[in-house]
C-alpha cells in the first residue's frame, strides 16, 4: 500500500524559495513580543486589573501613563527589550487610587475607577 502526501501544486516551491524579508527584519520581528496576546484585562465595581507578561525588564525599565481613560506601557529608552501598549477603557482611571507591581516578570496594574459624582441639583419649588 503506497501513501501519498496531498498538497497544493506550488507548496513544496513555496516552503524552499527564499522570502522577501531579510534576516534581521524577521529576526527582530520574531524577538517582539506581541501585545494582543500578553494582556489581560479583568474588572469588578471598583477597579481595572490589566496583566502583561514582560519577561527580561526590570520595573525601573517600564513606564506606565494614565491619561483620563487611556492606559499607556512602554519600556524605556536603553531596555534590553522593547515593550509598547496602549488601551482605551470604557471609564475614567483615578490615577492616585491606582497600584502596579511587577513580579517574575508579569505587571500587573490595578486601575481603580473614578466614582462619577452626581451633578443634579434640587429646585426649591415656590
Amino acid at each position: 500500500m503506497f501513501f501519498t502526501p496531498v498538497s497544493p501544486a506550488g507548496f513544496r516551491r513555496q516552503v524552499y524559495t527564499a522570502g522577501t524579508r531579510p534576516l534581521a527584519q524577521f529576526m527582530e520581528q520574531a524577538q517582539e513580543p506581541r501585545s494582543q496576546h500578553s494582556a489581560v484585562l479583568a474588572q469588578d465595581e471598583q477597579s481595572f486589573t490589566l496583566t502583561f507578561d514582560v519577561p527580561g525588564i526590570s520595573r525601573e525599565q517600564l513606564v506606565v501613563g494614565i491619561e483620563g481613560n487611556v492606559v499607556r506601557l512602554s519600556s524605556a529608552e536603553g531596555a534590553p527589550r522593547q515593550y509598547r501598549f496602549a488601551c482605551e477603557l470604557p471609564q475614567d482611571i483615578d490615577a492616585s487610587q491606582s497600584e502596579a507591581k511587577l513580579e517574575h516578570g508579569v505587571l500587573t496594574l490595578k486601575l481603580a475607577k473614578v466614582v462619577p459624582v452626581s451633578r443634579v441639583t434640587e429646585l426649591v419649588i415656590h
